[in-house]
């Protein structure tokens, strides 16, 4: 008899080990700084393999070339982390993604799913570095399913509540993914996808999210979000 469950398992496991080599560190570089590099979250490759995506807020306010820093992209060749310089290609602040690009090799490249056929319910996975690089650049896979699809912004009973950045959002609304797993700041910009396919249906996001939908709480819950994909193919497209 087939142990569902161990099927299930080996489809991850099968899934994750083709999605890692795509994982990427964003963050800044400086030979000079000790330590040289300074990790800001998660991206994934995309595209042909010189291209990356990640959440706009990861990136960093500026950089000072002045003192040899750059926007750089941390990927694991094994023998440990090497950095690449990269380069900001287009932003789009709505939807808190961005799309750099990188000099070298070309790296394996992730595939994109509908984010339009995303079920509540379905269970899903995503790779990316929750607490930074403090371990190593070893990529974390968690899993879970997609708990509700709802809107960025959720209206207040009570306009004190409301700040500009919600009201834009609550003028600009779409609807995003609630996730029942737990996502650290360090995974912004993780791509979540498919457990059979590996194709990418969404980008995590910790912070764009949280404010808007977890601004009154007290205590942030651990509900994590993701944006859905079709913003960054529309990005890609322009």
């Amino acid at each position: 008899m087939l142990d569902c469950g161990s099927a299930g398992a080996n489809e991850l496991a099968d899934t994750v080990a083709k999605v890692k080599p795509s994982i990427v560190g964003i963050g800044t570089y400086q030979h000079t700084r000790t330590p040289p590099a300074v990790f800001r979250g998660t991206g994934f490759v995309v595209t042909d393999g010189l291209h990356v995506l990640t959440n706009a807020h990861v990136l960093p306010a500026t950089v000072d070339p002045a003192k040899f820093e750059s926007l750089a992209v941390f990927a694991a060749d094994g023998k440990g982390q090497n950095a690449r310089q990269a380069a900001v290609v287009a932003v789009d602040p709505d939807h808190d993604t961005a799309l750099l690009r990188i000099g070298g090799t070309p790296l394996p490249a992730l595939r994109f799913g509908d984010g339009g056929k995303v079920r509540e319910g379905e269970e899903y996975a995503f790779t990316g570095f929750p607490i930074g690089v403090v371990l190593g650049l070893y990529p974390v896979t968690h899993r879970g399913i997609v708990s509700a699809i709802s809107p960025i912004a959720i209206p207040q009973l009570n306009a004190k509540s409301l700040d500009p950045k919600m009201v834009h959002r609550l003028t600009t609304p779409y609807e995003i993914f609630q996730l029942d797993a737990t996502a650290y700041p360090g995974n912004s910009g993780s791509p979540l996808y498919s457990i059979k396919t590996g194709e990418v249906v969404g980008i995590l996001n910790k912070v764009f999210v949280q404010e808007s939908k977890e601004n009154l709480l007290e205590r942030p819950s651990g509900i994590s979000y993701a944006i859905p994909i079709k913003y960054a193919v529309d990005l890609i497209a322009k």
